[in-house]
């Protein structure tokens, strides 16, 4: 908004970065006043999405802020480096060059922060059971892959994968079926055994081996089913498996999720919701001074003064890079929070000519696809790989989006990631040639790097000084954290509301637009309408758990999260092509 807000909320939130508008909608949906500020000009703050002008502006603002140790606050990410492929020089490659791959950036939407959603895991429920939904649409991970014996291969996930892979043979097959079905049927809150043996204590690594798996079984089930590493417990990994398996079928022959047009968008959900129930937006508002006031009991947050306006507000809730360290008091210990340090993470952005393994190996044109690198020497965690295609709407067609994410050990992105770089992908360009005796060329499935950009996501203040208590009022939120979903920000951002309104409802489902009553409308007046609605509505109830089983996502449960099609997405590309044009015309 352009004008001043008013000088009186319930609750400010200062960065719309996921686990601070998630806070602002839950407040706002139970009847709060909410201020929800930024200090960039965009939404998101580490979560966000950019086209590719934007991107490399972002990029280059904050490498030029870290170079002259300039104080920006908001959301820096550090350590930027970029590079083009050596078009000048070696030519183009399949058609592509640096001007083609600029004059298109507007079909770009790169996230600082990729993730995807398990069918069946936390933002999933989320989003269905507040009715926010509705905001976004998403599309299923076409292919989960892995590298076994220096080859990209696709690991096995469902029951027809493991039938029809030609990667194991038929014994493997058979265990494999054998263990990924006890692991669905453990009860993973009161048994501590599995298959006769105890969970606790020991390495799900050390676990496998002893089940008599072989080589290439463990390492699916480790790193890419379980999402683990060599050190993740034995009880972790196999709740790891078992949401990996409960998450098959909701959406198709996969237990991902990918948003369209980008990640960015999951934050923007929460924030439509808190506007669309009274809460109010700032962007581009720089925060001078948090004020504080004492009593008895100590110090407690009063306002905040943005430009020449002074806000009162009941709580607030401080976003990652928005405060510095002095906002701690005492020597008091402040309870460690559970789980990992948010931020702390290497990423790496390419742009690639060929998708990963080459076409062949990508069905659906290449649409989302997940790779999990094991950890190489002297890291713990290895390597998340998402490829996107055209059809994800985050880059144009025949040109390949991947993101590349670890955790940050040197400090420096591109030598934490090389390792990782260098087994998928090429920065030479060999045009595969048809032997004498062929008509065609093989195909070419070496990912030649076009782009590439690296940076630094840092931790939190919250997550970087455990000592200390905060004043009465304020509270913090943190950034992404290194995981493959969003289950960890959600638990804090509940957390964080629970803090604030601990007999208030978390999130309740929002009304649809029908069933809102505007004004002095007489709900008696349309009393037939709600009756045949209503009856509808028990007829869609009875039909879903009818399709409970259902693996399609036509017809499956899910259904309330909306997924897009190959043809749909062909067919809305093709009308901006069509407007584009027009306008070039004219």
């Amino acid at each position: 908004m352009d004008e001043d807000p008013p000088n009186a909320f319930d609750l400010i939130v200062v960065g719309t970065g996921l686990s601070e508008s998630i806070v602002a909608a839950a407040a706002s949906r139970i009847g709060n006043t909410v201020l929800h500020l930024d200090t960039n000009e965009f939404y998101g703050g580490y979560w966000s999405s950019f086209n590719l002008e934007s991107l490399r502006n972002y990029a280059e603002e904050c490498c030029r802020a870290e170079n002259e140790s300039l104080a920006r606050k908001g959301t820096p990410v550090t350590k930027v480096s970029e590079e083009w492929y050596n078009f000048e020089e070696l030519g183009d490659v399949d058609g592509w060059n640096r001007e083609k791959i600029l004059e298109q950036f507007r079909r770009f939407n790169v996230d600082l922060s990729p993730k995807l959603l398990y069918s069946r895991g936390a933002m999933v429920e989320l989003l269905i059971s507040s009715n926010i939904c509705r905001y976004a649409e998403f599309r299923a991970v076409d292919r989960v892959a892995t590298i076994w014996n220096g080859r990209i291969m696709t690991v096995p996930c469902s029951r027809s994968d493991v039938f029809t892979s030609r990667d194991v043979n038929v014994v493997e097959k058979r265990l494999l079926m054998k263990f990924l079905q006890s692991c669905a049927n453990w009860d993973t809150e009161e048994s501590g055994q599995h298959e006769g043996q105890d969970v606790e204590g020991k390495t799900f690594l050390e676990y496998l081996k002893n089940q008599k798996l072989t080589p290439n079984l463990i390492h699916y089930l480790l790193y890419t089913i379980a999402m683990g590493n060599d050190h993740t417990g034995c009880r972790a990994g196999l709740e790891g498996v078992k949401k990996f398996l409960l998450s098959l079928g909701r959406y198709g022959n996969s237990p991902f999720l990918f948003p369209m047009y980008g990640c960015g968008e999951i934050p923007q959900c929460f924030c439509r919701l808190c506007a669309v129930f009274g809460g109010v937006y700032c962007l581009s508002k720089p925060i001078e001074e948090i004020i504080f006031s004492t009593d008895e009991q100590g110090k407690r947050f009063q306002s905040l003064k943005c430009g020449n306006q002074t806000i009162e507000a009941k709580s607030v809730v401080l976003g990652q890079g928005y405060v510095t360290k002095d906002i701690f008091e005492g020597d008091k210990q402040e309870e460690k929070r559970n789980g990992s340090h948010c931020g702390h993470m290497a990423r790496a952005v390419f742009l690639t000519n060929v998708p990963l393994g080459g076409v062949s190996q990508n069905p659906g044109g290449g649409g989302v696809s997940l790779m999990k690198l094991p950890p190489v020497e002297g890291h713990e965690d290895g390597a998340t790989i998402i490829q996107l295609s055209h059809f994800s709407g985050t880059c144009p067609k025949d040109i390949y989006l991947i993101h590349v994410t670890a955790k940050s050990v040197s400090g420096e992105p591109k030598v934490d990631l090389e390792p990782y770089v260098s087994q998928i992908f090429s920065k030479e360009y060999l045009k595969p040639e048809a032997p004498p005796d062929a008509e065609e060329a093989p195909e070419n499935t070496t990912s030649t790097i076009l782009y590439e950009l690296y940076f630094n996501i840092p931790s939190c203040i919250a997550c970087q000084h455990s000592s200390g208590s905060l004043p009465r009022g304020v509270h913090l939120a943190c950034g992404p954290l290194y995981e493959l979903d969003f289950d960890e920000s959600i638990s804090r951002a509940r957390a964080i509301f629970k803090d604030i309104y601990p007999d208030e409802e978390f999130l309740p489902r929002a009304p649809d637009p029908e069933e809102i009553i505007i004004g002095d409308e007489d709900p008696t007046d349309q009393g037939q309408e709600v009756v045949a609605s209503a009856e509808e509505s028990d007829k869609v109830e009875s039909a879903r758990e009818c399709q409970e089983g259902d693996s399609s996502p036509e017809t499956s449960p899910a259904a309330a999260v909306r997924t897009v099609s190959d043809d749909a997405q062909e067919a809305k590309e093709d009308a901006i092509d069509n407007a584009e044009e027009c306008l070039e015309q004219k």
